[in-house]
């Protein structure tokens, strides 16, 4: 499927976009959610917009799973339940609990679907290809990482499913004003469930212990602090006083 090198040069190329998505979103707001724009294309029922966005991946690590001569030894299985705990509980759940009718653009859901598609390649790739043929899952469960990388990224995946909640019953049936989200790790960050889905990737990258993994958690990092920034702002803006005076970050708690 890759040579090392060519894999290792895809791995450099991810991670040099990120640098560029990064910058780019201090300056370009993602017009979804709270901050959305129409500019970014036709709108787009946010059900069908999160199924359609984030479902490649859960389907492309399936059936790069299925083909895989090691789909069923230990490791390997490992790894791919903590990916797609988290994106099938995204793909087909988390859409379903959406409330109202917000839309997103359809610029947003294919950019969305494109990078899922090659994060697909990026984990998998590693997880059921390459790691093998390295010898990587030697004595696999007697490293910490798996275990310290699993306990990580299920507290950032509580995280950002408590944050979630929080979220969609800030309003009651047929309200339309904004409110701030109190409560969890929102004591803490204005963002909460952006802090919890890093914290997810974080932790799958330690379970990994690969470069793979990594440049994701970087990917996670670049796409949702300037967007963590961003929302920081708008709570500024609308909410004044009332927002500042809670003290909190934007993301990382007590830092960013």
């Amino acid at each position: 499927m890759f040579t090392l090198e060519t894999f290792n040069l895809f791995l450099i190329v991810m991670a040099a976009i990120a640098l560029v998505v990064f910058i780019a979103l201090y300056f370009v707001e993602a017009g979804y959610g709270y901050l959305f724009n129409p500019k970014f294309g036709f709108p787009i029922p946010n059900k069908i917009a999160w199924v359609l966005m984030e479902s490649p991946v859960f389907i492309a690590m399936c059936i790069m799973w299925a083909m895989s001569e090691v789909r069923f030894e230990a490791a390997p299985l490992v790894l791919f339940l903590i990916f797609q705990t988290h994106y099938f509980q995204r793909s087909f759940i988390f859409p379903m609990l959406l409330r109202g009718n917000s839309k997103m653009p359809v610029g947003i859901m294919i950019m969305g679907m494109v990078f899922n598609t090659l994060n697909a390649l990026m984990q998998g790739g590693w997880i059921f290809y390459l790691a093998p043929q390295q010898g990587y899952y030697d004595d696999w469960f007697s490293k910490p990482y798996i275990y310290i990388g699993a306990v990580i990224f299920l507290f950032g995946f509580i995280t950002n499913l408590h944050s979630d909640y929080i979220i969609r019953h800030l309003r009651k049936p047929g309200d339309t004003k904004h409110y701030i989200p109190k409560g969890g790790m929102f004591r803490y960050v204005s963002s909460a469930n952006y802090f919890g889905e890093f914290m997810e990737w974080v932790g799958f990258a330690i379970a990994s212990w690969s470069w793979a993994g990594a440049v994701f958690a970087w990917w996670t990092f670049a796409n949702l602090a300037p967007r963590a920034g961003s929302l920081y702002k708008r709570y500024e803006k609308e909410f004044g006083e009332e927002f500042t005076s809670l003290g909190r970050k934007r993301i990382i708690p007590f830092i960013y």
